[in-house]
């Protein structure tokens, strides 16, 4: 069976926190590997560093963030979309930012859906489960 998890790329430990619950009403929460900043992201997609030995496949999809230290989300994006063995994992931005720079430059790079982050936390939990059901449950992605 495809592996199912989730790479979450987030630095704020409450916006982990109420993903990894919104997740779990699907009993998807167990299935998320948290990035705490784009450079860890990339390590874990490209088995590097304390990722070397982690099972081959990819994620089912990458939940990303822009606003972040050391590598921001929008130089994932290009990392991944630029890699042809990666470029095909769907990539979904969960960010605060609308700024239109940021939504222009993330669709320019290959984005598959932009979603700005609600702030009322019901809200919130609502949007992170559909984007579960979507792009864990419903769609397909290359084997």
């Amino acid at each position: 069976m495809k592996s199912k998890t989730i790479l979450l790329v987030e630095d704020d430990p409450k916006d982990v926190e109420l993903t990894l619950i919104a997740l779990e009403e699907y009993k998807l929460g167990n299935q998320v590997i948290v990035a705490q900043n784009g450079a860890v992201a990339l390590d874990y997609l490209y088995r590097r560093g304390e990722f070397s030995d982690h099972p081959e496949g990819h994620p089912v999809v990458v939940l990303l963030d822009l606003k972040m230290p050391k590598v921001n989300g929008l130089e994932v994006l290009r990392q991944v979309k630029d890699d042809s063995d990666l470029k095909h994992i769907p990539i979904v931005v969960l960010t605060s930012s609308r700024e239109e720079q940021d939504i222009i430059e993330s669709y320019n790079l290959g984005v598959n859906a932009y979603v700005v982050k609600p702030v009322a936390f019901q809200r919130f939990l609502e949007v992170v489960r559909q984007l579960g059901l979507f792009w864990i449950l419903t769609n397909e992605v290359p084997k």
